[in-house]
């Protein structure tokens, strides 16, 4: 016959003097802050949006010193310069900065996906699609700042730059701080739109393709189409609404700042909405 001895000990307490281990919980705010981590320790975020930075800033003062050589030199203005402003100039970037900008959104989100380590996050996540919320915030909000403040800095210095002619505007004038804010705006909107892609193809080149292909493509294979067509669909592609977003002056061909905000808007919520549906129906 055997005998069960029971364990009349007490359960293990914390000696004294010290605090229980404290339960942590998924919030929020922890995987934002998380992602905010992770976006600053990689080397290609500062890269990437140094040359983002660069592009706005020096490829708009290069067109503005070149509108100001051609305008001295007293020969006729070449076309692109013809109805050029202060603003237009100092935007002359924004074209460059928005692959800078939409390729490190890709690398943010189909970055974890290529190198494994999305299995982690999402082990710590376990709900998912706060992971892909927290990432498209950060990452929008970053570019946000960066573009709106490249396009003041650009502004300020083009407007010093052709100060006395016709293309000269201040941040009084009509419109001028509404087409530099909206600028911000659209870069930060493409890197959400950048880091929805990633995450819907979980592929880097596939992100970055489709992403140039929205942004720069099709917006010019649209051009081979008869003109009553391109009228029609054209003003309501992403690269062209975007562009209203911050464009000082408009024409029947084009939307206006917000009707170009609401389209832009409309693609990016497309684009976050396929990749949430793919996050929690498909698995790692």
């Amino acid at each position: 016959m055997s005998t069960i001895t029971v364990p009349t000990g007490t359960p293990e307490t914390p000696e004294a003097g010290s605090s229980p281990r404290p339960a942590y919980r998924v919030t929020s705010v922890r995987v934002v802050r998380s992602e905010w981590a992770k976006l600053w320790s990689l080397r290609s975020t500062w890269i990437t949006l140094g040359l983002a930075l660069l592009f706005l800033v020096a490829v708009g003062l290069i067109a503005t010193t070149q509108y100001k050589s051609q305008l001295d030199s007293g020969k006729p203005l070449d076309g692109d310069f013809a109805d050029a402003t202060a603003v237009s100039l100092a935007l002359f970037g924004t074209g460059f900065a928005q692959l800078a900008i939409g390729v490190l959104g890709v690398l943010v989100t189909a970055g974890e996906y290529s190198t494994g380590t999305i299995r982690a996050t999402l082990a710590a996540v376990p709900r998912r699609l706060p992971v892909l919320w927290s990432k498209s915030f950060v990452f929008g909000l970053v570019a946000l700042v960066v573009g709106t403040l490249g396009a003041f800095v650009t502004f300020l210095f083009a407007s010093g730059i052709v100060d006395g002619t016709n293309a000269a505007r201040s941040l009084s004038d009509a419109g001028v701080v509404r087409s530099l804010l909206g600028a911000g705006l659209y870069l930060g909107l493409v890197g959400v739109m950048g880091a929805a892609l990633g995450a819907l193809l979980r592929s880097v080149a596939g992100g970055i393709s489709v992403l140039v292909a929205a942004l720069l493509l099709i917006p010019g294979l649209v051009q081979l189409l008869p003109k009553s067509w391109q009228n029609d669909i054209s003003p309501y592609l992403p690269g062209n609404a975007g562009e209203a977003m911050y464009s000082l002056t408009h024409d029947s061909t084009t939307l206006s700042p917000t009707a170009g905000l609401l389209v832009f808007v409309g693609w990016t919520v497309l684009a976050l909405a396929g990749a949430a549906y793919r996050l929690v129906r498909s698995d790692v």
